[in-house]
């Protein structure tokens, strides 16, 4: 059974699944998928994503604003710390630093992140982190402000092995997303072979990023798979190795037994 670490159901449209949360959720399951976190990115729509996800079994969230959403509203460490104490909360994020498109002021994206990682502190939940284009003050904002007392993962990873290594050295697990299927991924495979199994996650970033090769459609849960065959190939292993294994770390890391 699969354990996608990392989706967000409630921005999936859900015509294809007769209009109805569960079914989304129950179609995910026939496709071998037990456990989902779904992954929080701005505060507005917390609650609405917070009372979907109750009524799922196995199915999980996070709290947390993108870093690169600007017009919402602005997180404290108490806002934070507060919605993380509810139910089935199990992270903080998605968090972290995207500069592909934020021209050259980044300080209110570190900023939000400092609030993170601190939240993250207090609330003695791991931190899903988001990075692009960013990986010196990523790596650096987690070292300076001791992210690795919560540890968490770097979620869809396609940077390079020298900052996963890093991240691995703060206890942070790498999470591959379907673009390890993609044919111009070369890189990220590459990089995805070196990930040590304990520290191994695998995810859908649904609705988007859909594997090979459905890519361009929009992802559910279910696709988690495709990634699974794909590490499985490169690795030299079997799916059920990737399933068990990133299954197994996503229950530590995220503390659901």
């Amino acid at each position: 059974m699969f354990f996608d670490s990392h989706c967000h159901l409630d921005r999936i449209d859900l015509t294809e699944y007769n209009n109805n949360f569960s079914e989304l959720v129950s179609r995910s399951r026939e496709a071998k998928v037990s456990k989902m976190i779904c992954i929080g990115v701005d505060l507005d729509s917390f609650e609405a994503m917070h009372l979907k996800i109750l009524k799922e079994q196995d199915v999980y969230c996070s709290v947390g604003v993108h870093p690169d959403y600007q017009q919402v509203t602005e997180p404290t460490v108490e806002m934070l710390t507060e919605l993380a104490v509810k139910e089935k909360v199990v992270a903080i994020g998605e968090t972290g630093l995207d500069y592909k498109h934020a021209g050259e002021n980044h300080d209110w994206q570190q900023k939000r992140f400092q609030i993170h990682i601190e939240a993250a502190r207090q609330s003695h939940l791991p931190l899903i982190i988001h990075t692009r284009d960013a990986r010196k003050d990523t790596i650096q904002l987690m070292k300076n402000k001791n992210a690795d007392e919560v540890g968490g993962v770097l979620h869809c990873f396609t940077e390079n092995w020298e900052m996963a290594r890093q991240a691995i050295e703060m206890g942070f697990y790498i999470s591959i997303s379907g673009i390890v299927t993609f044919k111009q991924a070369e890189s990220i495979r590459e990089m995805a072979k070196k990930i040590p199994d304990d520290r191994l996650l695998i995810e859908t970033d649904s609705p988007w990023l859909s594997p090979a090769p459905f890519r361009g459609k929009t992802n559910f849960p279910g696709r988690v798979a495709l990634v699974a065959e794909t590490l499985a190939k490169i690795r030299h292993c079997s799916v059920e190795h990737i399933a068990q294994v990133s299954h197994d770390n996503a229950c530590q890391l995220f503390n659901i037994h």
